[in-house]
């Protein structure tokens, strides 16, 4: 694996972000960027974002998120539904399919591995894999993660919670159709916690646990405006289920 370039990326949106996400995938899986990636965003209003497969009426509060005025958002890969808001470091990896990553379990182990190690060294604290891409602190979980797979490249990522609001899970989201064992059916602010510590701490130990370095000289920016305008800003893609 070659060592990635780093991409300190936050756009204006909700959308145009999550769109990004899906732009690098589909740039490196065209042949047009040959480098691995690791991106880091920052949420800057308060939204919802379901996982691929999820429906919305099953995971959210849609009547106390229209009330508060919180948007909803579909991401391209799996995993549950979260919160995004100021608080959460969000991280984003494209990596080239090898050996270690030929299939979705040991592409899980391998990454969550290297994050929960990244993360242990960081905090002073012992790290663990919960679930299958859970990063937890003791029962507590502190980092959710997810992948998208083509032919020859990857996109895995995830969010710490840094700091944030954990009522406010309670309030816009509902309980969770699957959960792991560990939950054991704790509500969401009983089940997740804050790192406590800054994102730009985590950017560091992500960036020295990767060994990213350098950047991208151009980015897929025709690609990331069709993306947002054609699913990510649309209802069509966001409440479709």
């Amino acid at each position: 694996m070659t060592e990635p370039y780093c991409l300190d990326l936050t756009l204006p949106t909700p959308a145009e972000n999550l769109a990004c996400d899906e732009a690098l995938l589909e740039w490196c899986e065209a042949g047009d960027c040959s480098h691995c990636l690791l991106r880091f965003w920052e949420p800057r209003q308060t939204f919802i974002v379901l996982g691929y497969a999820n429906r919305v009426e099953q995971e959210v509060e849609m009547h106390a998120a229209a009330l508060a005025g919180v948007p909803i958002f579909r991401r391209c890969s799996g995993g549950g539904t979260v919160i995004q808001a100021p608080g959460c470091l969000n991280y984003t990896l494209i990596l080239k399919i090898d050996h270690s990553l030929e299939n979705i379990t040991d592409t899980n182990c391998f990454i969550m591995k290297r994050n929960a190690a990244v993360l242990q060294d960081l905090l002073g604290k012992e790290v663990s894999v919960r679930g299958h891409t859970d990063l937890a602190v003791g029962e507590m979980k502190v980092s959710g993660n997810a992948q998208r797979r083509k032919r020859q490249w990857l996109l895995f990522h995830g969010t710490f919670l840094c700091s944030a609001d954990l009522a406010l899970m309670d309030r816009m989201l509902k309980h969770p159709p699957r959960e792991p064992d560990y939950r054991q059916r704790r509500a969401h602010s009983k089940f997740i916690t804050t790192v406590n510590v800054s994102p730009q701490a985590i950017k560091d130990a992500m960036r020295r646990g990767w060994n990213a370095s350098g950047a991208p000289e151009r980015l897929p920016t025709t690609l990331i405006s069709r993306l947002m305008a054609e699913k990510y800003a649309t209802d069509a893609w966001n409440l479709k289920w």
